[in-house]
């Protein structure tokens, strides 16, 4: 392994960063990224840095991989500071993963009973019907624009959608459609089949079933189930030989340390 030591400016003095390059197995050409104290502890994570540290350095803003503190995250920490602070002063942190679905009260005339005591006149009475609250179209457009990050605050990859899948609507794109299709499998106790009628794309505001995402109808066969069931095995197999070259990796390096605090002791 090739091993780069050098000092930390954003840290306390005689704070040492060491970038360990591997050249051996599934992972060779990536590093990983230690630091050290000046007694020489050595510290493999942001979070046992800080638990280190404690109050005496912000390390909110500090990128653990290049040991430096970034502007970006410094600004996107100080406005979520604030936005924590204005939360709190109007109450407890909205923590609500309700859906953005605007829900509003119905509009329409609900059905009357006239009653009349005319001995000509015929009464009829009907049944109050229970009518359905009006729900937004469209509503996973409000989530444009959002993507979900890692704890190093690197926004994830969006997943490939087959090409059977296919949105509708306007303005319809991938992030939406996986939205969509991610909602309704969240909520929905039924099948999900997405729009079933072929009217639904001369006129989605009109045919749209709000209950199914917004894409055209499709189906599920035993060929995609097994296709499917073969690339989570092939993941997972990929997933066990990395996990067991970098745990041997790192075993060589602790030994490769030991010798090295051996041979320093004399």
């Amino acid at each position: 392994m090739e091993r780069k030591r050098s000092d930390c400016p954003c840290l306390p003095p005689g704070w040492k960063k060491e970038e360990v390059i591997r050249k051996s197995g599934l992972s060779a050409g990536k590093s990983d990224v230690y630091y050290y104290s000046p007694s020489g502890k050595k510290f493999r994570s942001k979070p046992q840095l800080a638990r280190y540290l404690g109050n005496s350095i912000d390390l909110n803003s500090f990128d653990f991989r290049t040991g430096m503190m970034m502007a970006n995250k410094l600004q996107r920490t100080k406005q979520r500071l604030r936005n924590e602070a204005i939360n709190q002063s109007k109450g407890k942190l909205d923590l609500n993963t309700t859906l953005p679905i605007r829900q509003t009260a119905s509009i329409f005339k609900q059905p009357v009973t006239k009653v009349t005591d005319h001995p000509n006149n015929k009464v009829r009475s009907e049944l109050q019907r229970i009518t359905e609250q009006p729900q937004q179209l469209f509503w996973e457009k409000r989530l444009q624009g959002l993507s979900a990050c890692d704890i190093a605050e690197q926004i994830i990859k969006s997943m490939e959608l087959p090409k059977g899948l296919q949105g509708i609507g306007p303005g319809h794109t991938n992030e939406a459609l996986l939205s969509a299709i991610a909602s309704a499998l969240h909520t929905s106790s039924g099948p999900i089949t997405g729009q079933l009628s072929a009217a639904v794309e001369k006129n989605p505001a009109v045919w749209l079933n709000i209950y199914q995402p917004l894409c055209r109808a499709f189906v599920v066969t035993d060929k995609d189930i097994r296709k499917q069931e073969e690339r989570v095995h092939q993941v997972r197999k990929k997933l066990e030989e990395a996990l067991m070259a970098d745990e041997l990796a790192r075993a060589e390096e602790e030994r490769h340390v030991d010798r090295e605090q051996c041979d320093a002791l004399g």
